[in-house]
């Protein structure tokens, strides 16, 4: 095929749509619903995450991708019986393979901004993925494959509309990429940085230059899961995920925060308290997770006053206090950070040792490194200058 005719653009009113090969045939095959032109965005986007993430890892890997971002990204290492629960996959009795692990990573880390989103998987969806796949709200999927079973339970999914993409994994797009805005064309190299190599972490300026294999690997998902994400953007890592990305950004430091908050979320998620919410029977998993978060804020009385709390849960819980929330989030360590250009200022760093940071990777060369550098010695954070930037819009 070398032209696909969609319903419309990214909004209702943009019409005439398509995606086309100006030569060649689409590296993609349409195996259930119409997707769309945002959906196309996202899982090809999407797609070059995994595919980059599989190559530098060796591992399976997966993205929840929501307006051309991504929300979580994921290889495939075992998950403890605490993620699997607060991932909500622990009553899963198909065993999860090493692509439904990541993807249940992946979904798992960020799952409000996961909902409704466009997924990518750099393997062959296999039945345990599409179990995990077939009862969360998304839009689609896009993967090399799908064994036989899988296919049979996506096609279920929302009255057989659900969007499921198979890519070529050869197909190899030209060097130079174009785009139009406002009748202009854009032209460029493709991004083709190789974020794999010991080079990144040969200028550590840092008193700290000590990385651990698992702070390099999660550096690396961290650099590569920012290659496709909207800068301004920065991304937390731990355990061979993201667990906190900041997209889209006009201030560096917004960024640090938003994803820094995120980042406190997930561990948060893990607080005794929160895995020990008494839920009302039937709950549905959206309003679970919107309840959850809301406990975690500080508009938790929204579900626990007295009218309110009943529609959520069997009794009403205690509060999780300011004094517990910051003891617990004190203890979340090891956790790497990225960043897709330099750290004009410190407080990028103080912000992020609030999170448990103990590693950073970005580009350099701001005016105020120096400064920068101070605040990673005062914490004992061990930080590398990759001279990388990756910008993505």
């Amino acid at each position: 095929m070398k032209e696909l005719a969609l319903k419309y653009g990214c909004n209702p009113n943009q019409k005439p749509s398509r995606i086309y090969m100006e030569e060649g045939e689409l590296p993609i095959e349409v195996l259930g619903g119409r997707p769309g032109y945002i959906n196309f965005l996202d899982a090809l986007n999407g797609w070059q995450l995994v595919r980059e993430l599989k190559a530098a890892t060796g591992l399976p890997a997966a993205t929840s991708f929501k307006h051309v971002s991504p929300a979580g990204a994921a290889v495939g290492l075992p998950m403890s019986d605490t993620l699997r629960k607060i991932y909500f996959v622990d009553d899963i009795t198909e065993p999860l393979s090493p692509i439904a692990t990541a993807y249940a990573r992946a979904r798992g880390a960020d799952r409000m901004s996961s909902y409704g989103d466009f997924i990518a998987l750099s393997d062959t969806c296999d039945k345990a993925t599409a179990l995990l796949i077939k009862r969360e709200v998304s839009d689609g999927v896009i993967a090399p494959d799908f064994t036989p079973e899988a296919l049979e339970i996506l096609r279920e999914k929302r009255k057989g509309t659900y969007n499921i993409l198979k890519v070529n994994p050869d197909y190899r797009p030209e060097p130079i990429e174009r785009k139009q805005v406002y009748g202009v064309t854009f032209e460029q190299g493709r991004n083709e940085i190789d974020l794999t190599g010991d080079e990144l972490f040969a200028n550590i300026p840092t008193a700290n230059k000590t990385f651990s294999e698992a702070a390099r690997r999660d550096l690396m998902i961290a650099l590569i899961t920012l290659k496709y994400t909207q800068s301004n953007s920065v991304c937390y890592a731990k355990d061979g995920q993201a667990i906190g990305i900041g997209a889209g950004q006009q201030s560096r430091i917004h960024c640090t925060r938003l994803a820094g908050n995120k980042a406190d979320i997930w561990w948060l998620r893990q607080h005794p308290k929160v895995m020990n919410l008494p839920f009302v029977p039937g709950i549905r998993r959206a309003d679970r997770d919107n309840t959850i978060d809301i406990y975690i804020s500080e508009d938790y009385n929204d579900v626990l006053a007295d009218g309110a709390w009943q529609q959520f849960f069997t009794e009403c819980p205690e509060p999780l206090t300011i004094e517990e929330k910051k003891a617990w989030i004190a203890q979340n360590t090891e956790v790497a950070l990225g960043s897709d250009a330099f750290f004009p200022f410190g407080d990028n760093i103080e912000r992020a040792h609030k999170s448990g940071v103990q590693y950073v990777a970005q580009a350099g060369g701001s005016v105020r490194d120096d400064h920068v550098i101070a605040t990673c010695d005062k914490y004992g954070i061990a930080m590398a200058f990759t001279g990388i930037r990756l910008f993505h819009h």
